[in-house]
């Protein structure tokens, strides 16, 4: 069996990133362009990169629901679809998009270039739904002053908590994201004392310790987002940054998770917005409020590595129609009728008589 490369997305935080999500614009043509980029990714990244081997650029490139079944067919990973409106005592809502590229390195200059060049290779055949610049701020901390991604696993437990294995073994080495776009009101955060802000966190500001049990609010974010499943706690690889305008008073953390199943992170987000019992909401959603969110699944790099020489075969329903009713009796068609690309573990198994 072919070795399987993960897409880097348990790579270690960065000063800058840029998240990047696009829809596909309408037509065959435009469909044929995505997937004749999507093996061409990995070589931008090695131009770009080769112009600073320390800068750490790295890009993911995961795709939605929706977006799967035109670039991609069947069979589809098990758990990808759109993402989950929630309607709570804060509302999380859905938003478009087709394909998310999470760039990533130590310097910005490399992250924008880096956007440049796919936004110009898919220049007319995508358009941008969202973009957002993030930064390191400090000591990883975001705009509200705490440390954020404490709790990120590492090495060998940040791969078993992202990457797909034999639950879903055609798509083993995949993942899911799930990302938000909040935006903070900082004046009003800023006006609550530090002691309760660290009661709406459930870690201290400072020195970013844990609040003991016995002290920390159930409504807590960090108790609110604490999964467990048979008595395991059940983790996620946060990559979030901190971005704003000043100019336009616009300050907020854009938020992306990665998981082997979405299904963790969608229990943080009903626990924080619907609560946890019901109606005991995170309290930072009192000053933080989400306006995009979208799930992806991030396909395998050697996926993406193999999709150019199997694009040719995913042919569109009315294409087939015509071909089969042209010439019913010809000899066996090459293209695939099945609506898969026939990519690496993707490829179907010959039906028997």
């Amino acid at each position: 069996m072919p070795s399987i490369s993960p897409q880097p997305v348990a790579a270690p935080l960065t000063r800058a990133a840029i998240f990047l999500v696009v829809t596909i614009s309408d037509g065959p043509e435009h469909t044929a362009a995505v997937q004749s980029f999507c093996p061409d990714l990995s070589a931008l990244l090695r131009a770009i990169g080769f112009r600073d081997l320390d800068g750490r650029l790295s890009c993911v490139m995961a795709f939605g629901a929706d977006a799967w079944g035109r670039l991609f067919g069947t069979p589809k990973p098990k758990e990808l679809h759109p993402f989950k409106e929630i309607r709570g005592q804060h509302h999380a809502p859905a938003t478009p998009g087709d394909i998310l590229f999470h760039i990533r390195a130590s310097r910005m200059d490399l992250c924008f270039e880096l956007a440049s060049e796919i936004m110009a290779r898919l220049d007319g055949v995508v358009a941008a739904v969202d973009e957002v610049h993030g930064f390191q701020y400090f000591e990883n901390r975001d705009l509200l002053g705490f440390v954020d991604g404490t709790e990120n696993p590492v090495d060998q437990a940040a791969l078993d908590a992202t990457l797909i294995g034999e639950e879903d073994a055609q798509f083993a080495g995949g993942s899911y994201a799930i990302v938000q776009k909040y935006l903070h009101d900082l004046r009003a955060w800023n006006g609550v004392p530090v002691e309760q802000q660290e009661k709406f966190v459930g870690r201290t500001k400072l020195s970013d310790i844990e609040l003991d049990d016995a002290v920390k609010p159930t409504y807590a974010h960090a108790a609110l987002t604490t999964i467990e499943e048979n008595g395991k706690e059940l983790q996620i690889v946060r990559a979030n940054m901190p971005f704003g305008e000043v100019g336009k008073g616009e300050f907020g953390t854009y938020f992306i998770g990665y998981a082997r199943s979405p299904r963790r992170i969608e229990q943080m987000l009903e626990n924080m917005f619907v609560g946890r019992p019901p109606g005991n909401y995170d309290r930072l959603l009192d000053f933080s409020h989400a306006v995009t969110g979208t799930l992806f699944f991030v396909p395998p790099a050697t996926f993406l590595e193999e999709v150019a020489a199997a694009a040719p075969a995913l042919q569109s329903a009315d294409a087939i129609a015509i071909a089969a009713e042209s010439d019913a009796q010809s000899e066996p068609q090459l293209a695939r009728t099945d609506g898969s690309l026939g990519i690496g573990s993707l490829k179907r198994e010959a039906e028997s008589d």
